[in-house]
């Protein structure tokens, strides 16, 4: 299974987040480049409050940043319904790990792979173990971007609602109202 759809941008320095989103926006119909989005993040300045910010610019884009649960089988259920996943992870070992953001693209449950959107790769296969073991050292950090009218696959209520919420704190009532009629 794997969602050739979803377009790549190659990552640099500190542009993980930016070339995942953009990859992100794009695929929801903007016409959006990692620079554009790295000027938005504010990086490399506001590096330590990135997933903050990434929240608040997804928002602002009119999109829902929906968290995921821990288990690797929460993003596999989201792939295999065509949704790319957000993570993040640690690469690296020791006192000097690299921490990176990537798309969960793809995955063969049978040789226990995930295919990844990282770095200059547009099809990175890693193992389930070694993925695990960098996602759990990053917090298992996952989320969807979802349009307001696109409910992810079997949705929680409760993180749909904060996702929702969170929509029209960021002054999108509009798109917040109609995310709320999702549920119904």
């Amino acid at each position: 299974m794997e969602l050739s759809n979803v377009p790549f941008f190659a990552q640099h320095a500190y542009q993980s987040a930016p070339a995942s989103l953009a990859a992100l926006f794009t695929l929801q119909g903007e016409t959006v480049t990692p620079g554009m989005v790295e000027k938005e993040l504010r990086l490399p300045e506001r590096e330590e409050a990135l997933q903050q910010n990434l929240a608040g610019v997804v928002n602002r884009h009119g999109l829902l940043l929906y968290p995921l649960g821990d288990q690797l089988e929460d993003l596999l259920v989201q792939v295999a319904a065509g949704n790319p996943v957000l993570v993040h992870m640690r690469q690296g070992y020791g006192w000097l790990p690299s921490w990176r953001y990537a798309l969960v693209v793809g995955y063969d449950r049978n040789k226990q792979v995930l295919l990844l959107r990282a770095g200059g790769i547009r099809r990175l296969p890693m193992s389930f173990s070694e993925f695990e073991s960098g996602w759990e050292g990053a917090g298992h950090w996952a989320a969807l971007l979802q349009a307001p009218n696109q409910l992810p696959a079997e949705a929680d209520r409760s993180r749909w609602t904060q996702a929702v919420d969170a929509l029209a704190g960021a002054g999108q009532a509009d798109a917040a109202n109609i995310a709320r009629k999702q549920l119904h």
